[in-house]
């Protein structure tokens, strides 16, 4: 009974950990990143940005991340980057950034 209590209290804390990824991406705003033409698309994505729209990260299947350190990223609108950072959830936090 114990190793079962030991076991679920360790998965339990595995599950609010962050998990450590590199994830590629278009760095673009909130507001545009369902819309696949927008995906590269530096001029809309700055525009938004100065307008307030969050900067999120979109791959190539669609799966949006938000970004927890925005000022790491928003000189990098509409370009495709690879964040190196932690995942929690639908949110990164960036570690490193480059181009793509």
């Amino acid at each position: 009974m114990k190793k079962a209590i030991t076991l679920a209290a360790l998965a339990a804390g595995f599950s609010f950990t962050a998990l450590a990824a590199d994830v590629t991406g278009y760095v673009i705003d909130e507001m545009c990143s369902k819309n696949v033409a927008m995906r590269g698309n530096v001029e809309c994505a700055n525009k938004c940005f100065k307008a307030g729209s969050p900067a999120v990260l979109v791959t190539e299947d669609g799966k949006i991340y938000k970004i927890a350190d925005q000022d790491k990223v928003l000189k990098h609108g509409g370009h495709k980057v690879t964040i190196t950072g932690d995942v929690k959830g639908d949110t990164l936090s960036v570690k490193t950034l480059k181009m793509s």
